[in-house]
């Protein structure tokens, strides 16, 4: 009978890293052979998102290697065969802020999502929604490298990323051919780039993964001519390193590209979006992703808002409340209470 390692199941230990912070590396043989089921349930948990395990054995052997590149989060896991279920029991818990894109490095991998069902195998590339239930059967060993990819830097409505999950993207040809083994290597080297450098080829990858969508979605090459793209972005890269400045507006970026604001407006309607649209919403993510990090009482977030561009607190809270809900302190101290219970239950 197979085991199921179910996630609401309480620890009794948390994985812990064997390796440098850049790269961190978690492994089964670092635990009795009993042990190891629950040790990978935990390791998978604590790296990526909440799902439940289930193998043919009640030994595991399994490793994986995290790290970041920007704003990137990249793991590669190498395991014995398997399932996983991302369930909406476990999806309620509200760790599925990314998307993932994950390319098959060996073996294969047999997903279910949003109703359709595909086959990933070497070479092939993936998107996974996780807000959404999804399940994986690999039914031989296997490596996969996994990118999250925060969702609002895709630039794609919930409907779109529902068409892109459940099929594979081919390496046979154009822009997946190039972005197949891109990916690939960037898994292995990803802590070996300076900070300036990695952020630059964060941005380009994100790009790159955003055109893929774009052209599995089917968008017309009319609406964005490859010169508006190309032209697009550089745009955002532009925008990405100006972030902080307040006086980050339509016409400063227009200018700094020579071109009309109107013309900039054009490129970002054919996104389904508007460029204060989205540099609010890049703004916001740094805004989070560093509250997230900061230790209590360590900055104020006056100083985190006008970090990353906001004039004012008040400004700040408004834009985070429109987007999320929640006021920024209301949505840190959930964070914060979140991550306490989690690491009450190692």
């Amino acid at each position: 009978m197979p085991t199921v390692i179910d996630s609401a199941e309480k620890r009794r230990r948390c994985p812990a890293p064997l390796a440098s912070p850049r790269a961190r590396v978690l492994s089964t043989r670092s635990v009795p052979p009993c042990e190891s089921l629950d040790f990978w349930h935990d390791a998978v948990l604590a790296t990526l998102v909440g799902m439940d395990i289930a193998t043919e054995g009640r030994t595991y052997d399994a490793a994986l290697r995290t790290g970041h590149l920007g704003d990137l989060r990249i793991t590669t896991v190498e395991c014995d065969p398997g399932r996983v279920h991302r369930s909406p029991r476990l999806i309620a818990r509200g760790d599925g802020r990314d998307v993932f894109v994950a390319v098959q490095s060996t073996g294969r991998a047999q997903v279910e999502q949003d109703g359709r069902t595909t086959e990933l195998r070497a070479g092939d590339i993936g998107f996974f929604e996780t807000v959404r239930p999804f399940r994986t059967t690999f039914p031989e060993r296997f490596r996969l490298k996994i990118f999250a990819v925060p969702r609002a830097l895709l630039g794609r409505s919930e409907a779109e990323l529902r068409q892109l999950t459940g099929s594979a993207v081919r390496p046979s040809g154009g822009l997946p051919a190039l972005l197949a083994p891109l990916l690939e290597r960037l898994a292995d080297t990803s802590e070996t780039y300076a900070a300036p450098v990695a952020e630059r080829l964060a941005e380009s990858v994100i790009d790159l993964m955003a055109i893929t969508a774009a052209d599995r979605l089917g968008e017309d090459p009319a609406v964005l001519p490859d010169a508006d793209r190309v032209l697009l972005l550089r745009i955002k890269t532009f925008v990405r390193w100006h972030l902080s400045d307040p006086g980050l507006a339509p016409r400063a970026i227009a200018d700094a590209h020579d071109i009309s604001v109107r013309y900039l407006h054009r490129l970002f309607e054919a996104e389904d979006t508007t460029v204060c649209r989205w540099i609010r919403e890049l703004r916001l993510h740094e805004c989070r992703r560093e509250l997230a990090v900061r230790a209590p009482g360590s900055v104020s977030l006056g100083q985190v808002a006008r970090r990353w561009g906001f004039t004012s607190a008040a400004r700040f809270s408004r834009a985070f409340r429109s987007s999320f809900g929640l006021s920024p302190s209301e949505w840190l101290d959930r964070e914060r209470a979140s991550r306490a219970a989690g690491e009450a239950r190692c």
